[in-house]
């Protein structure tokens, strides 16, 4: 059975700590955060295995399609489930199905990782709060970005290595040992079943009256331009310029709102000072 090396599982530890810690990119690392696609990308980079990662990944990202962030708290962690069961899949040679199986439970096991974050920093806010009162500056960025970052790292960087160096090949050992049994068969119907819930909470989502002309223009564009063998790339700038109009417009009609408001309350109070007179 093959085995992630020492090296392989530092690097993927070290992403993942990266991620949650919002080291990478502040807070639009929140989106690598939320989704476990860029990670399935590391996890194949590093692995060697690119096609055979975002496989899995893509699958990964169907149940996680709906799920949003009430106060920064998710459900389950994405990028921590696709960090192990990415590679488990590809150790054990699992179908992507099975691989959602798999990555459900260390999600959920990730958010509380999560929740233990925050509370670690509960002790750090509290050199924030005497950096505060003594105006110091450069404290108050180290309390603020600096040791939330150190102990995110000290926290993720050791369990995640662990979980892969010593789990993973474990993991997949067992189950490609049970291939072919009821017990991978009930991991695949599941594994289907939650893909199936990702892919009905967004399509739930887009059936809202202000999101459902996007989806028909979107669909009626993909059958225009199949036989141009159009990539996802310019799906994408399409999608990113139609946005970028559409929320222009909406912004713009609601300031010439709120202008024809001001300027008809303007006119009412003419009115009743000529009265007045």
């Amino acid at each position: 059975m093959e085995t992630l090396s020492v090296a392989k599982s530092l690097l993927i530890a070290l992403w993942v700590a990266g991620v949650m810690s919002r080291w990478l990119l502040g807070g639009a690392s929140l989106t690598l955060r939320f989704s476990p696609l860029m990670t399935g990308l590391v996890v194949g980079i590093v692995m060697g295995r690119v096609a055979d990662a975002m496989i899995v990944t893509a699958s990964l990202q169907l149940i996680y399609m709906g799920v949003f962030s009430p106060g920064g708290s998710m459900p389950s962690e994405p990028a921590v489930a696709a960090a192990i069961a990415v590679p488990v899949a590809l150790l054990g040679n699992l179908t992507p199905e099975a691989s959602i199986a798999i990555a459900v439970p260390v999600g959920f096991l990730g958010s509380y990782l999560y929740q233990f974050r925050f509370f670690l920093n509960t002790f750090i806010g509290k050199k924030t709060d005497v950096a505060i009162e003594k105006m110091d500056e450069k404290a108050i960025k180290r309390s603020i970005i600096t040791y939330p970052t150190i102990a995110s790292f000290v926290l993720f960087v050791p369990l995640i290595f662990v979980a892969l160096y010593f789990g993973a090949p474990v993991i997949a050992d067992v189950v490609a040992k049970l291939e072919g049994t009821v017990f991978l068969h009930i991991l695949d119907v599941v594994g289907g079943g939650l893909a199936a819930i990702g892919i009905a909470t967004t399509i739930y989502v887009i059936g809202r009256k202000d999101y459902l002309l996007f989806f028909l223009l979107a669909y009626f564009l993909s059958v225009i331009l199949k036989d141009m063998n159009v990539n996802m790339l310019v799906y994408a700038i399409l999608g990113t310029i139609i946005s970028i109009l559409a929320v222009g417009n909406k912004n713009q009609a609601k300031e010439d709102k709120e202008v024809k408001t001001e300027t008809s309350g303007e006119r009412e109070m003419t009115f009743e000072e000529e009265d007045d007179f």
